[in-house]
């Protein structure tokens, strides 16, 4: 018996989502950090730069860490799929299963 879910957590298909909107969200904050920075440059504020330069690494390594999530969260949908038959298997061309058949494949 399945159960409907409450939160985004509770399927990896929720999960996904979530994982792909803050991916999005940390793209958008790099966008205005990397804006700053210009900023900062141009006004000479050397050590608001730094402190912006450091704040844009860490959302890089964030940005990382994300995206291998959506890779980890992507691998367990395709294999949820693949174990319940979720994913319909691919057509054959008429004369590949004559060919299988053969052992030619």
């Amino acid at each position: 018996m399945m159960v409907d879910p409450d939160t985004p957590f509770d399927s990896i298909e929720g999960s996904y989502e979530y994982v792909a909107l803050l991916a999005e969200a940390l793209g958008e904050a790099r966008r205005e950090v990397e804006t700053e920075i210009a900023l900062a440059g141009e006004e000479q504020a050397e050590r608001r730069k730094q402190a912006l330069l450091l704040v844009s690494y860490n959302l890089a390594k964030l940005e990382n860490h994300i995206t291998a999530s959506r890779r980890i969260l992507n691998d367990l949908r395709s294999l949820r799929r693949l174990l319940l038959d979720e994913r319909k298997l691919p057509r054959e061309h008429p004369g590949q299963a004559a060919r299988a058949a053969a052992g030619e494949i």
